[in-house]
């Protein structure tokens, strides 16, 4: 480890942590709004920063760029298509939940079908979060700091030590951000670190397109172009680790999950100040999600380029990192991939406590606990999880497949059933408690079965589909035999301004431009002539970004007068 790289890693941690506890010092931790949903303050760039940099997390970094070395530029699909759930959460999911003031999902599912479905719900969550994410987000943080910082052989010991100590440092990290400061820290400390990790994510593919072309960043995109340009075509394949047609069923489904029902990341909508401000966040968000193939997956072809021969996938992007990046930032970007971690363990982390404290805690074990009570209960589950996942993470190491794949297969065991209850709750009033838990028995067990258990030459993706297909029906069939005596009606529960941000569904509209648009830039490459395509795409997308300029500027002299003559009545 060289002093300069040290130096610039623990100056910029210690400056983000100044910071946070600058802006930390007189806000309430204590209290279950405060603690859980930072007192429902969080406005749009907060949220937007907080939604990026929990899911831009090292999985992401060293999961997608291993998948974009082996595979090319069709993996970009992950994030790109996310943009159609985020609109999702803007316009369907969050006025839904904001209307009912809910803390978690689900406490919705207990509103909508009962106690016993929630209590199923807060299980399979915890048990993912624990067994599966936050020991991913360990190990792949572990494994991309071991090899900006070459700790191992700092300290002289085997990989496998040196990922052991690392993943307990981030662990320990992790628990005194998430359990002590709550989510208003979290967010806090994730607006810095998402403006780093934006100008460090970015600064890696130019970086490497200067080294492939010898110096020269242009002669770099040449070679980039020219030699194997059939891995910047964007439209996977049917050997592809995204086929078109399994992003365009089973991946919106596994994206809508993630952005519109998932506790760690829609806990961060959920803690808006506004429903304008929520919508606000998440259409940036899907902004923002433009730029992922930029720092995420071009890093993996930019590292095949350059490293063909590489003994595993996931090495790709720690191996780009340290080939290209001076000395000096290589402790700045440290620090960033450092924050990048903490984000997304501290946000699953914090969501986990506000599941167990507000859902197993509150309805089963203590009906009668007080909101203290409960924030405390929460921290100490917070520590007991931190502990099992730092203890499980090490061993992620021989994960097949690579780690991105392996890991979001085997969240389809209860992601698509859950996002399936969720959405009939809303559109369909009469279905029956009895339908969720046969819909939620069924997806799960059924998707086992054909994925683990049957050998079929079937993507895990089209699995998905064809299994929501199946609930869906399922789910309509037991309505019809046996539909709920009531139907089901959404009741205000004035937590939050539920003014809708007025320009939300034209901003949406830009946004699906700018997604198609970005697709066909990148597949013009990959021997598709839709240049035209992206051409009109940026065009519209263009034309909404000016609308929202006007609008917004309209709505800023109208405030003024209506403050000028509220000062003259005075």
């Amino acid at each position: 480890m060289n002093l300069s790289q040290i130096l610039s890693f623990v100056a910029f941690t210690l400056l983000v942590a100044l910071m946070t506890w600058w802006k930390l010092r007189k806000a309430d931790t204590r209290s279950q709004q405060g603690y859980f949903l930072a007192g429902r303050s969080l406005k749009a760039p907060v949220i937007a920063a907080s939604l990026m940099l929990t899911n831009l997390s090292t999985e992401q970094l060293v999961g997608l760029g291993g998948q974009a070395w082996r595979s090319g530029m069709s993996v970009m699909a992950w994030e790109v298509i996310s943009a159609i759930p985020l609109i999702f959460l803007a316009l369907i999911f969050l006025p839904k939940y904001l209307q009912r003031g809910i803390a978690t999902i689900p406490d919705f599912i207990e509103e909508r079908y009962d106690k016993s479905t929630r209590i199923f719900v807060d299980c399979c969550f915890l048990i993912a979060t624990g067994v599966c994410f936050l020991p991913i987000v360990l190990y792949s943080g572990a494994l991309a700091l071991n090899s900006l910082f070459h700790v191992s052989e700092a300290f002289g010991v085997s990989a496998g030590a040196g990922i052991w100590f690392m993943v307990t440092l981030l662990g320990l990290a992790g628990i005194c951000y998430a359990v002590i400061g709550g989510l208003r820290a979290i967010a806090i400390a994730d607006v810095i670190y998402g403006i780093g990790l934006v100008i460090g994510g970015l600064m890696i593919p130019v970086l490497g397109l200067i080294m492939m072309g010898d110096g020269n960043f242009l002669h770099g995109v040449q070679q980039l172009t020219s030699v194997h340009s059939e891995r910047l075509n964007s439209i996977g394949g049917s050997h592809d680790p995204v086929p078109i047609g399994a992003a365009l069923t089973g991946l919106i489904l596994v994206n809508t999950f993630y952005w519109c029902t998932n506790q760690g990341i829609v806990q961060r909508t959920l803690a808006s100040k506004s429903l304008a401000e929520g919508q606000k966040g998440a259409l940036l968000t899907a902004v923002l999600k433009m730029l992922d193939p930029l720092i995420l997956v071009l890093p993996g072809v930019i590292a095949y380029h350059l490293f063909p021969q590489l003994p595993k996938a996931d090495m790709a992007y720690p191996a780009l990192v340290n080939k290209v990046l001076p000395l000096p930032l290589v402790g700045f970007f440290g620090a960033v991939v450092f924050g990048a971690i903490m984000s997304a363990f501290n946000g699953f982390l914090n969501s986990a406590c506000t599941l167990f404290s507000y859902g197993i805690y509150h309805r089963v074990i203590n009906q009668n606990a007080g909101p203290q009570k409960l924030v405390s209960v929460g921290r100490r589950f917070g520590l007991i999880l931190a502990v099992i996942s730092v203890l499980v993470a090490p061993w992620i190491a021989n994960a097949p497949e690579g780690l991105y794949s392996w890991m979001k297969q085997l969240n389809g065991i209860y992601n698509v059933p859950l996002v399936t209850i969720v959405i009939m709750g809303f559109f369909f009033p009469r279905i029956p408690p009895v339908a969720a838990k046969a819909a939620l028995l069924f997806g799960i067990c059924s998707y086992i079965v054909i994925h683990y258990l049957v050998s079929f030459d079937m993507h895990f993706l089209y699995v998905l589909f064809f299994t929501f297909c199946i609930n869906v029906l399922l789910m309509l069939g037991i309505g019809w035999v046996k539909p709920r005596a009531t139907p089901f009606s959404f009741r205000d529960a004035f937590a939050v301004d539920m003014q809708p941000w007025e320009p939300a569904k034209i901003a949406s509209v830009g946004v699906l431009a700018a997604m198609i648009g970005v697709y066909s830039g990148l597949a013009q490459f990959g021997g598709y002539p839709t240049r035209w395509l992206a051409v009109v795409s940026y065009l519209i997308a263009a034309a909404v970004v000016i609308y929202l300029f006007i609008y917004s500027r309209r709505q800023r002299q109208s405030g003024r007068i209506l403050t000028t003559f509220e000062s003259g009545d005075k």
